[in-house]
This record gives structure tokens, sequence and C-alpha cells, in this order.
């Protein structure tokens, strides 16, 4: 039996920071190299050095675009690694966008808390992760690969990408592994990528292989069961909101992940107002990445479901695109109702924290999630009913109406993530439950316990490191280093605690 190592350098016990390491005699496979959002204790671990060197890594494949399973690519790719970088040919498109967009973001982040820190008298600049230029050399070392297709990914190991139904391009990547002696069976592990809801607007349901010995599944909404959702129902339920916000007369901003749900939502919001059920009025995305994807999106229309009613949105006489820096400061001279989609979908970054900044103390405003809010963001802080919150170093109060939609998730429930696992079967050795907070994990735990021996289930730490064998998987102890404590993992931390006082502190003295 081949020795195969699989370790967790990411997305355990947290949404964020996918990758996973598959070792073999003969190759070491990456699948994701993502970014780590939420706490800073986490976020820090994307200014250190991977656990491995760069250039040790053979191959890695790409389950979808989304930062926080693609946004380290270029610090791998600069530090050293020059092999393929595998994805489908959306996933290709999309990430050309959004990693330039990611080093961009990071270079301007950097500027401004290296000249903060200056004004403070602190010494010794801090560099960016990488810059655009780096995302844009990246992207030489891209090979699209089509659904369903099996391609060589090392020595040993093929791989094939199924639709994931999440988002343009998404996939689950089934990997099987040559066995080492002759008439021994190979090894096949499926990693689930994100997976998205059963009629997911533009998408398929997920599909995937049966019969696996190992199978790899997040577990972001492993503890939640949505009621079931129809197309008419979710518009339903968003005219609810604009209605309301429109009776307010100020802002509805809508922080949204650039890249898939900013066009769900163009799309509804055009056909309630041009079927009359919510007032009209002017739709800005401001976000040149949600530009540069919906431009993406129209290129990939003919694979989506419904691509003609996005192609119609886009064209929609109410939908401005904010370009310029200008552009989008201008917003904040609006008064009369009007909406506003703006990334970052946790407000981690981005101009949305602008918009926050300019509204979050008017009553005349709505802030409207509709996607999952990580533990230690903003978006989530709001969404846990916090009053005061720091934005860009101002105290502000919140008054602005706080409101939340989770129709448009792009993450399959509990029912659903288990009826997908389900459908795999048989699993033959483990399951082992990544992406998701405590909660979720043990959630989706209960819920695959239920056909498969709770024995045989695992929910890795971050960094920890299993053998894969004929017996199943078993924990290399000695092997894992685990670069901030599993405890601290998907929670807040002192940041969080700091910055609370501080607005206490701040508080008590207004009243003083």
């Amino acid at each position: 039996y081949m020795s195969l190592r699989l370790s967790f350098h990411g997305a355990a016990h947290a949404v964020t920071g996918s990758c996973f390491l598959l070792e073999t005699s003969q190759s070491r496979v990456l699948v994701d190299c993502g970014m780590f959002q939420g706490s800073k204790s986490e976020k820090e671990l994307n200014y250190r050095p991977f656990p491995w060197p760069a250039h040790s890594i053979d191959a890695l494949a790409l389950t979808h675009a989304h930062i926080d399973h693609s946004g380290l690519i270029p610090k791998l790719t600069k530090g050293g690694y020059k092999g393929p970088i595998y994805a489908t040919p959306a996933s290709v498109d999309l990430c050309a966008i959004m990693l330039r967009d990611s080093g961009h973001i990071q270079e301007v982040e950097v500027d401004q808390l290296n000249r903060r820190n200056s004004r403070r008298g602190k010494r010794g600049e801090i560099d960016a992760i990488y810059t655009a230029a780096d995302a844009e050399r990246a992207m030489d070392q891209f090979r699209p690969i089509a659904y369903r297709k099996w391609f060589t990914l090392a020595a040993g190991v093929r791989g094939r990408f199924w639709n994931a139904g999440h988002l343009l391009g998404s996939a689950s990547l089934e990997i099987e592994v040559a066995a080492d002696s002759q008439g021994a069976s190979p090894t096949r592990l499926l990693f689930s990528g994100d997976i998205g809801p059963a009629g997911k607007m533009l998408h398929p349901d997920a599909e995937g292989p049966s019969g696996v010995d190992y199978l790899i599944c997040e577990s972001t909404y492993g503890d939640t069961d949505r009621t079931e959702t129809t197309p008419e129902r979710r518009r339903g339920a968003l005219a609810l909101e604009v209605k309301e916000a429109a009776r307010l007369g100020g802002a509805l901003l809508i922080p949204s992940f650039a890249v898939e749900r900013t066009q769900e939502l163009l799309v509804d919001l055009v056909e309630l107002m041009e079927a009359g059920a919510v007032k009209r009025a002017p739709i800005y995305i401001d976000s040149p990445l949600a530009t540069k994807a919906s431009a993406a999106f129209a290129r990939h229309a003919g694979e989506l479901e419904d691509g003609d009613k996005l192609l119609h949105a886009l064209k929609a006489p109410q939908v401005r695109f904010t370009e310029t820096t200008e552009q989008s400061m201008a917003l904040d001279d609006i008064r009369e109702f009007h909406i506003v989609i703006a990334a970052s979908g946790m407000c981690e970054a981005g101009r949305i924290r602008h918009r926050l900044r300019n509204w979050l103390w008017r009553e005349e405003a709505m802030i409207l999630f509709v996607g999952y809010q990580a533990q230690g963001t903003l978006g989530r802080i709001l969404l846990d009913g916090e009053t005061r919150v720091r934005i860009q170093g101002d105290e502000i109060n919140v008054r602005a109406r706080i409101r939340s939609l989770d129709l448009y998730s792009g993450h399959a429930d509990g029912p659903e993530l288990a009826a997908w696992a389900q459908a795999r079967l048989p699993i033959v050795r483990n399951v082992f439950l990544v992406h998701g907070e405590d909660p979720a994990l043990s959630g989706l735990a209960a819920r695959v316990g239920a056909f498969v021996d709770p024995e045989r289930i695992i929910i890795p730490q971050l960094d920890d490191c299993y053998e894969l064998s004929a017996a199943g998987a078993k924990f290399l102890d000695g092997q894992a280093t685990h670069r901030i404590a599993p405890e601290a993992v998907g929670r807040l931390d002192w940041h969080n605690d700091l910055s609370k006082l501080m607005l206490d502190i701040g508080a008590k003295v207004d009243l003083a």
C-alpha cells in the first residue's frame, strides 16, 4: 500500500485558508492555497512562511476562485513554486481578476498601515504578502481543465473535477493515487471544495463520484436547516427588505462578495423593479472587482442557468458601475434612497468599509448581509448586535438597521451537505470534516454519523497530519506543528477584546 499522508494547513475548525497537502512516496500535491480571514491571529498566518518550502510542491489543484481557497497562490509562486496550477477554465478566468485585485488591496492596505505606523513613531515597514504584479505572474502557471476529464497531477497521481454548483467554475476534486504493488487498488480521495445549495441561482446541483476511500467535506452550514427556497420566495424576501430600506429613505448597503453574489442580487433586484414589486432606484455596483467579474460572467453566460437574465440585468438603465475612486467617494453625497452593492462580503476590506463609515451612524440607512460572516470579521460583529465599532481608526455608533438574508448563500445547508455526502457512498475508510466553525462541524458530524460509522468521522485541527493506509487514517502526533494554538482558530482573539475595551472606554468618556 503506497505511503500516503494528508495534512490540513487551513480551513480546519474555521472556514477560511483552505489548503491541504497530499504526500505520496513520489510526489507532493497541494489542494487549494487560500487566504485566512477572520481574527487578526488567523490573518497573521498569511504573512508567515508556509509549513513547507514552496519549491517542494509538485502540483497544485484549485477547487474554485474564492480568495479563501486561492488567495495565497501568488505568495506560493513568489516563494519558489514553479509547477502547474490546475483549475477549471472559468476558475482560471476569475482568478486572473480576483488575485490581481487581492494583490492591489494588500498594496494599498500595507501602504496605509506603514504611514499610520510612521506617524505613531513605529519603525520598520511591513511588506505586502504579494503585489498585483506577483498575481499576474502567477497566472502563467495556470492550466485549464474541463469538468469530468482525468488529468495527471504528478507522478502516480491523477485528478478529475466535478461541478460543485457553488460558483462559476467551482469544482469538487477527485484524486486517484496509484498503488505501489501489482494488483493492489488505487486510493481514491474526494475533496468537496465548497458545495452549492440545491436550486442555486445560475448553477446546476452539485455532483460527484461515488465509492471513494476518503471524503474531505466542507461543513460551513453543517448545523443549519434552511427552509426550502424557491426563486419566488427568495425574491419575495428580498423585496420586503428593499421596501423597508426605501421607507427609511437612505442607503441600502449590501456587503457582497464581488463574484457571483453580486451578479445574483443584480438579477433579482432588476426583476423586482421591472415587475413593480419594489421602488425603482439606482443600483450602484461599487467594486472594480465586481465590474470585471460581471464581464467574466457575461463571457461564460452560456455555461450558466438563466445566463440570459444576467446579461439583461447587467444592461439595465438603473444599474451603474463605479469605476474610479472619485466615482466611489461621490456615493457618500447621495441622500435619497439608493442601493449600493460593494465588496468585501465580510466587510474586511475594500469600498464597503468607506460606505459603512459614512452610513452606519445614520438611522435612515440599512445594512443587509447576504452571505456567511466569519467569526472576528466586522460583518459578524455588526450582525451579532455590536452598537459601537471601529472602522479605519474611527469610532462609530451603529444606528443603521442591520439585517440578514440567508437565501443567497452559495453553500449547501446541513441536510443538503449530508445528502451530497451520502450520495458518495460507499466511503470505504474515513470522512474528514473541514471548512466550518465548531457548531457547524458538530452538526454535520451528527448528520453524517447516520450513514457512516461515527468512529470513522475525523475533525482535524489546523496543521494536523494523518497517514492514510489500508486500515484507515491514523493521526501522526509527531508530525503536527501547530502555527497557532488550536483553541485560537475560528474564534475572537485578544485584538477583538482590545478593540471592544477601547470602544467601551470611549463610550464611558463620552458619558462623563
